[in-house]
């Protein structure tokens, strides 16, 4: 740091002829602004560090206010302080925490034709994010250089300055990236948005690297001639590993846009991946001996170590005396329900999902996928071996199962339901692996009220909610009172998808007095398909009226609100909207759940 306010006096202070008369002691000079990179690489860690730290304590608050609110729960009196929301932050969640950047569009994706996807447009919050790493950047690559001195002197001290932040940088790029981000459980923050600023903070990488590049190019060219440029890049090894690095970093940029990442994903990750290992082994060796090689040793630690908890978590959790195996069953509306019967028994909880990889459609992809429902079979081989006592029961093999439902898409999706549809039975068992598991960092334990909003497929992540949730209300142990599920399918026959699931709830404990179920069919063939079977299990023909659905409940509020979409775009925007809406008269929290890349 002291390096850090000595350049600014310099800067300040110094004008162009005191520069000048020091350019024949330049190496005192030089060292100077060396170090003071050092500091601006430190600034840069620590500036983000205590974002990182800001953002635990203000999740670590919110932690602490659902712990106080499901323990007043259990005194149902008590819930009723908790309904009013409190008006500046009822303010901040409208017109900023769950904001759309413009009017209300935010989660639905711009599509110029089915093929192309151009992506969707951050909340107000995340580009409050994102704005705050480009200007952070901005100012450390341009502060404390004396642009009164001559102009060589300038380029080079721009050009080890951008070099700098552009290594410094790749940590938390690295960080960002992996799925087993430790800040995620740690800051209770999604994975899609450490995807974006990962994004962000690699278009910036780039930048700095071009313009160390150019930093160094233009002023040679300038000065000797382009030729010459040429020679010495072919002659130093130093400058073309440069070169070829930034060059890599580059090609990472070019093939990433949302277009390209969106047709052609696996390939897109595969192609990444390869291409980031060349840009970091070309930088290694462009780096050797200089301060910001130990930095990009940084960023090949995280990478490393993060790979290598993948590979060996899918190992141990799929590899033993059995492996893990696959049913995929084709149901109606082009979807799939798959159940895993896993080699090592999981614990899993509501809200996560799993990355599964079948070899038998492709070796290297993998796709995320909420767990719908998992539960222990027991293992029973023949009739000889059949239980006859109680403590045979308990000494019988089990085998944990996990289901899962997955709408037809294009790629591996498409391939397993065309090799499911064809099999026997439309179903076939295959070699598996499941990684994971991840998410849970959304808790619905301390509402009174929870509503749970799901289009088609979406369901699969709501359904360990309602199961966990009846099954607390009917031990005590959450705060909710009143849940109520909507569901928007396109026909009848998508109910097939969770019926075994829905009968176990349906026949839970006090389930009448806490769970109401409202299923919306958007395309029936004629009306006699809708026919609610009971008074808490109700269908209605068409789209939901959000607005109305969400005002109903707040009417009959008990405690806070909760309330949780899982759909597609044009769903979590509109729910999105009536919740922003009704932030000032009741206190309701807002989560969206989408797997975005």
């Amino acid at each position: 740091m002291k390096h850090f306010l000595l350049a600014l006096a310099l800067a300040g202070l110094t004008g162009a002829s005191d520069i000048e008369k020091r350019e024949g002691h330049s190496n005192p000079l030089k060292h100077l602004y060396e170090s003071l990179n050092d500091d601006l690489a430190r600034i840069t860690i620590f500036a983000l560090g205590c974002a990182a730290a800001a953002m635990y304590v203000w999740q670590l608050s919110f932690r602490f206010s659902a712990h106080l609110r499901r323990l007043s729960s259990f005194s149902d009196d008590r819930q009723r302080y908790f309904v009013s929301a409190q008006d500046t932050f009822a303010w901040l969640k409208s017109h900023l925490i769950y904001a759309p950047l413009f009017r209300t569009r935010h989660n639905r994706e711009f599509q110029l034709s089915q093929a192309v996807n151009m992506g969707n447009l951050p909340s107000r919050f995340h580009a409050l994010l994102v704005a705050g790493v480009v200007a952070m950047n901005v100012v450390l690559c341009i502060i404390t250089i004396p642009y009164e001195s001559k102009e060589k002197t300038v380029a080079g001290i721009v050009r080890n300055r951008t070099g700098t932040m552009a290594t410094v940088n790749l940590i938390p790029l690295v960080l960002m990236a992996g799925r087993n981000n430790p800040l995620i459980a740690m800051l209770h923050v999604p994975f899609d948005t450490w995807n974006l600023l990962h994004r962000w903070l690699g278009r910036i990488v780039v930048l700095e690297s071009l313009a160390h590049v150019f930093a160094w190019a233009i002023p040679k060219g300038q000065e000797a001639g382009w030729s010459i440029v040429g020679m010495a890049l072919a002659k130093s090894n130093f400058l073309l590993t440069g070169l070829v690095a930034a060059c890599a970093f580059t090609a990472l940029m070019i093939h990433s846009p949302s277009p390209i990442r969106h047709a052609f994903y696996e390939t897109f990750l595969h192609l990444h991946i390869a291409i980031a290992a060349v840009s970091f082994g070309f930088l290694w060796v462009h780096l050797n001996g200089l301060l910001a090689q130990t930095y990009l040793l940084v960023a090949l630690v995280l990478w490393a170590f993060e790979r290598a908890t993948r590979l060996l978590s899918i190992l141990y959790r799929n590899c033993g005396r059995e492996s893990t195996t696959a049913t995929v069953e084709a149901m109606p509306g082009d979807a799939m329900r798959i159940t895993l019967r896993v080699a090592r028994p999981w614990t899993f909880r509501p809200g996560q999902h799993i990355y599964l990889y079948i070899p038998a459609i492709g070796w290297w992809s993998s796709h995320p996928f909420s767990v719908g429902w998992s539960e222990v079979d027991e293992e029973l081989s023949d009739e000889k071996s059949l239980p006859l006592t109680h403590q045979d029961l308990l000494a019988a093999p089990q085998k944990e199962t996990i289901s899962l439902l997955v709408r037809r898409r294009t790629g591996m999706t498409d391939k397993l339901f065309q090799r499911a549809a064809n099999s026997v039975g439309s179903r076939v068992t295959l070699r598996a692996f499941a990684e994971g598991p991840y998410g849970n960092i959304h808790s619905m334990n301390s509402y009174g009220t929870v509503m749970l909003f799901a289009g088609g497929v979406g369901i699969t992540h709501h359904v360990p909610f309602v199961r966990h949730l009846v099954a607390g209300f009917a031990n005590g142990t959450v705060a909710a009172r009143h849940v109520t599920l909507v569901w928007i399918i396109q026909s009848p026959e998508h109910l097939e998808w969770i019926r075994p699931w829905m009968t176990s709830i349906l026949a839970m404990d006090r389930r009448r007095e806490v769970l109401r179920i409202m299923l919306f069919v958007t395309r029936p063939r004629n009306t006699k398909e809708i026919q609610s079977p009971s008074a808490t299990v109700q269908m209605f023909p068409g789209r939901p009226n959000i607005d109305t659905l969400v005002g109903m409940e707040v009417e009959n509020q008990v405690g806070a609100m909760g309330v949780l979409v899982c759909g597609n775009g044009s769903l979590s925007d509109d729910v999105r909207r009536v919740c922003r809406k009704r932030q000032a008269g009741s206190s309701i929290d807002y989560v969206e759940e989408s797997f975005s890349w």
